[in-house]
């Protein structure tokens, strides 16, 4: 099995891309959709942040806004955040994993796959890009999005350009869309047929 590590920043397509992807049929693992579902109601995360983060969660699940405040900008609660978050994920993964492990490839769609250092778990990286005119105008066109809160999230993340210059395969989204599908289709097959060094280098 070739895991393939599917990160990029916010606006680049990532999530487009990664629908590409379960079309060519490859297994997608999403880690924002699973920690989505833990702080979703009922969640299996839920009861240990509010015993961390009192009154940030109800019978609806989170409360996002309470969380954001009580973590923004606050290195040791985003930490305490992620201690409770972290092992819940990786075990959620390893369970796709596990069940995925006939397939000759399988995605991991990791936001922070470079800032978390997850993208030394992988045997490729795929990065998804656009430029910078394109993701600043995707992302302030999404509902409640200011140009500070779209600063303050780049700032968190390592630069597209680092992205780019780190990963093995970069899919373009600022093309037409049957452009990017193309190329990652090319990718895949390629990634199929010859595995991760010979497709790296062609």
């Amino acid at each position: 099995m070739i895991l393939l590590g599917l990160t990029g920043s916010i606006g680049m397509g990532k999530s487009t891309v990664a629908a590409m992807l379960r079309e060519a049929g490859v297994p997608v693992f999403d880690a924002d959709a699973e920690v989505r579902a833990m702080q979703a109601a009922g969640g299996a995360a839920l009861p240990a942040i509010e015993e961390a983060f009192p009154g940030t969660t109800g019978l609806d699940g989170l409360d996002r806004l309470k969380l954001g405040q009580a973590v923004f900008g606050n290195t040791e609660a985003l930490a305490k955040l992620e201690a409770i978050m972290h092992p819940r994920v990786r075990a959620v993964q390893e369970a796709f994993m596990a069940g995925n492990a006939a397939e000759p490839i399988v995605a991991l769609d990791i936001p922070l796959l470079f800032e978390k250092g997850g993208s030394k778990g992988v045997h490729a990286t795929m990065v998804v890009s656009a430029p910078a005119e394109v993701q600043r105008a995707r992302v302030l066109a999404r509902p409640g999005m200011t140009v500070e809160k779209f600063e303050a999230i780049l700032a968190q993340q390592l630069p597209d350009a680092d992205k780019r210059a780190r990963a093995d395969f970069v899919i373009d989204t600022g093309v037409s869309i049957a452009d990017t599908r193309a190329a990652v289709h090319r990718i895949v097959d390629c990634l199929r047929l010859h595995g991760v060094d010979k497709c790296r280098d062609a």
